[in-house]
């Protein structure tokens, strides 16, 4: 086999290693409206909550991303996900979880750690 053909091979390989990594990525989408809690910086807080769950417990595994339910470009993610403000949903290869009732649950209860407990355990249940 030539220099050539084994740069080809290898450039194929990793490649295809890339592709496969990527399709294992976990999203954690986190729909939001402009409304006016979110000028209040309830929303906001919310979404930043979430986030630093997400990174600090999953900094490699985990991608958060914000969705915006006004934005044309998100209309299909939207309908999808039946998605309303503060709807979060975990997507990957195997699929989607909607998560919003544990959202809701720490909305009403402000327990931080226990928030962070049960997003935790549903990232890991969906990943494996």
């Amino acid at each position: 086999m030539n220099l050539k053909k084994i740069v080809s091979l290898l450039a194929m390989c990793f490649i295809a290693v890339s592709v496969f990594a990527q399709t294992n990525k976990t999203e954690v989408l986190y729909f939001k409206a402009q409304l006016a809690c979110c000028q209040a910086n309830a929303c906001n807080t919310l979404e930043n909550d979430i986030k630093q769950i997400v990174t600090k417990n999953f900094p490699k595994d985990v991608a958060f991303k914000q969705v915006a339910l006004a934005d044309e470009n998100n209309k299909a993610l939207v309908e999808k996900h039946k998605a309303k403000s503060q709807t979060v949903v975990l997507v990957n290869s195997k699929g989607a979880v909607d998560v919003s009732d544990i959202v809701r649950a720490y909305v009403r209860s402000s327990d931080k750690d226990a928030f962070e407990a049960a997003l935790v355990a549903k990232i890991q249940e969906s990943i494996k």
